[in-house]
């Protein structure tokens, strides 16, 4: 048995030490923002938050969770608003097909946590683990510009 904490609240989880953070989301606490993308860690759809930290939750297992605070997409909007990043978005209509997008936001919001003003050059380093078979890389960018925007203008609602 696991205790694990997930966008605020404590969870049990019965599950063993090898089992993938991204299973646990979704198989066992029924988090499904989160998404399977390739299974090695390499695509970035099952991104999350770790202690403020981008991570591929399909790669990481339970066990090595321990005390870490754990925040999905399904936290970013928990109050019924959208955060700067989740608007943005939307106003700039990035997604395509959409499945990426989970991951591309929180990747985005990470780096807007750490960075309020990045330039090109930042977030094209912040994003770049993250792909997008549909390629709205340039949306996604001029989407994060947007949203570090909104941040400084109106605050950060997230």
């Amino acid at each position: 048995m696991y205790r694990v904490m997930i966008n605020g609240t404590r969870h049990e989880v019965d599950a063993e030490a090898d089992t993938p953070l991204l299973w646990v989301l979704r198989d066992f606490l029924s988090l499904t923002g989160t998404k399977f993308g390739c299974g090695m860690g390499l695509c970035g759809a099952c991104t999350v938050s770790l202690n403020g930290r981008p991570v591929r939750a399909c790669s990481l297992p339970l066990g090595d969770v321990g005390d870490a605070q754990v925040q999905t997409i399904e936290s970013l909007a928990a109050s019924g608003e959208l955060n700067p990043v989740q608007q943005a978005w939307l106003e700039l209509d990035v997604a395509q097909c959409g499945y990426c997008q989970s991951g591309q936001i929180m990747a985005a919001t990470l780096l807007l946590e750490q960075n309020p003003a990045p330039d090109d050059a930042a977030i094209d380093a912040a994003m770049a683990g993250n792909l997008c078979r549909c390629g709205t890389y340039q949306r996604i960018r001029e989407a994060v510009k947007l949203a570090a925007s909104h941040r400084t203008a109106g605050g950060d609602h997230g």
